[in-house]
């Protein structure tokens, strides 16, 4: 073998490693920024609140990373009858870690979250009897929360996810809500 196909291989090996180094994904982690909308559900109520919130996030890796939320809701009936009415409005603020599992050759994403939530739900009860008798009170809790749902990343820059949340309870009241998101990372 001669000095020509000496150079010539060891250049050829060198460029191999250099394209395959150059085709290796080098992730820095992505921050991302969202709005949702959704339904908040506690046990025992008339009807379900509407919510509202934003969130916002980092990828550390393409599948773990953390997520910080602030949700909120209108004021919707707990209980409407003939003698009392009692309205409630919610706001929960959460950390969570996140998980998503890409599915391969689409955009589509399930997602887990799994962190700490503040669910504090304000009570406005009206006594149509005996109006002294009327109260406003709030009770909140810091517990355990989490989610499960699926996402669609309509660019590589764009995502939509719609999840079911489990919140915190509150005074022995069960919460749980949907929610749909959209975000975008930068």
């Amino acid at each position: 073998m001669n000095t020509l196909q000496k150079a010539l291989i060891a250049l050829s090996v060198g460029s191999l490693m250099s394209i395959s180094a150059q085709a290796a994904v080098n992730y820095a982690g992505q921050p991302y920024a969202g709005v949702k909308v959704g339904q908040y559900s506690p046990d025992d109520v008339e009807d379900d609140a509407v919510s509202y919130g934003v969130y916002g996030g980092y990828k550390f890796t393409p599948e773990f990373g953390v997520e910080a939320e602030y949700l909120t809701t209108n004021d919707a009936d707990a209980f409407d009858d003939t003698f009392e009415k009692s309205e409630y409005s919610a706001d929960v603020y959460g950390l969570y870690a996140t998980y998503d599992y890409n599915f391969p050759n689409t955009g589509l994403y399930a997602k887990g979250r799994l962190g700490v939530a503040k669910n504090e739900i304000d009570v406005d009860y009206t006594d149509k009897v005996i109006a002294s008798n009327s109260e406003s009170f709030s009770v909140s809790d810091t517990g355990v929360a989490g989610s499960l749902g699926l996402g669609y990343n309509l660019t590589p820059m764009a995502s939509v996810e719609a999840m079911y949340n489990i919140y915190p309870e509150v005074d022995d009241l069960e919460v749980s809500g949907v929610t749909l998101g959209a975000h975008v990372k930068f």
